[in-house]
This record gives structure tokens, C-alpha cells and sequence, in this order.
């Protein structure tokens, strides 16, 4: 059974998400810095989430495509900022081309990733920021808080089979 996940606009143009997983926080960590683990989880079913490239350091990018079950695929760009081992990872996420160049017509978002050691596991924190509310609306619109969910309820599946 997965565990809630609490979701909410916690500011005119910010989201809070909070999910804890029974698992340590170096597996967590793994499963978001290890594109073999983060590729098998990020994308909501019946997407797939294909990794292009990732360096994961301080001002390094990770590339993915959400690939579709009609064989579309919509490119994202992360572009990492403070990273902290075991404990937070600061980034930008934008929509992209299959370069990696980021696409101005749509919302880029800051991402402030927390990981908790807690007696019944890791709690995950994210924080959310957009430039204004009608960016962080559209997100929405688009469908990012059941997408997102489903990944995290993906990951929880995925961490019980391990």
C-alpha cells in the first residue's frame, strides 16, 4: 500500500510535496541520481522516461525525454545547482528540444529536493518555485500533480520489489 502523499500550493507561485518511503536515504539518493534507477520510475505510466544524458554535479544538466505510448517524446532539461550528498539537491527544470536547448514558450520551475532519514524511513520534501502563479497554474493544467504522484507511488512499487 503507498504511503500519502501530501500535495499543496504552499504560496502565490510554490508547491510542497511530501512522501515518506520505507527505505534508507542513500537508496532514495540513488534512485534520484542513477539515471538506470531514475529512468525506471520518473515518468508516469503508460510514459516512459529515457535518460539522453546526465552529469550529475554542481552545474551539470541530465537530459531525459518522456517518451509516449505512441512512440512521442517530450524533452526536459535539468540543470543542477547545489548539490548536498544525502540530503537536498537544488535544480532548474525547463522543457527542452532533443538538444538540451531550453524552450522559452513554456515554464521553467526550481526544485529543491530534501531527503530525511526518519525512524520509519526517508521522508522526501519538494519544493516547487515558478515565476508566477499563471506559470506554476499552467504546469498544473498540464497535468503535473497526478503525473507527478503516480511517479512517486512508482517509485514506492519499485523500491518494495528491491
Amino acid at each position: 500500500m503507498n504511503s500519502e502523499i501530501i500535495f499543496s500550493k504552499d504560496s502565490e507561485a510554490g508547491i510542497y510535496v511530501m512522501k515518506v518511503y520505507n527505505a534508507d536515504v542513500a537508496t532514495l539518493w540513488d534512485h534520484f541520481t542513477k539515471p538506470e534507477l531514475l529512468d525506471q520510475w520518473w515518468a508516469p505510466k503508460p510514459w516512459k522516461c529515457e535518460t539522453e544524458k546526465m552529469d550529475f554535479r554542481q552545474n551539470g544538466t541530465w537530459l531525459y525525454a518522456m517518451k509516449g505510448p505512441a512512440g512521442e517524446k517530450h524533452f526536459a532539461i535539468v540543470g543542477f545547482g547545489e548539490i548536498m550528498p544525502h540530503r537536498s539537491i537544488a535544480s532548474t527544470d525547463a522543457f527542452a528540444d532533443d538538444k538540451g536547448m531550453v524552450r522559452t514558450d513554456l515554464p521553467q520551475t526550481s526544485w529543491l529536493i530534501g531527503f530525511t532519514g526518519i525512524e520509519e524511513g526517508t521522508r522526501m520534501t519538494f519544493n516547487l518555485n515558478f515565476n508566477s502563479a499563471e506559470e506554476m497554474n499552467q504546469i498544473l493544467e498540464m497535468g503535473f500533480e497526478e503525473g507527478f504522484k503516480m511517479g512517486l507511488n512508482q517509485l514506492e512499487d519499485l523500491l518494495s520489489e528491491e
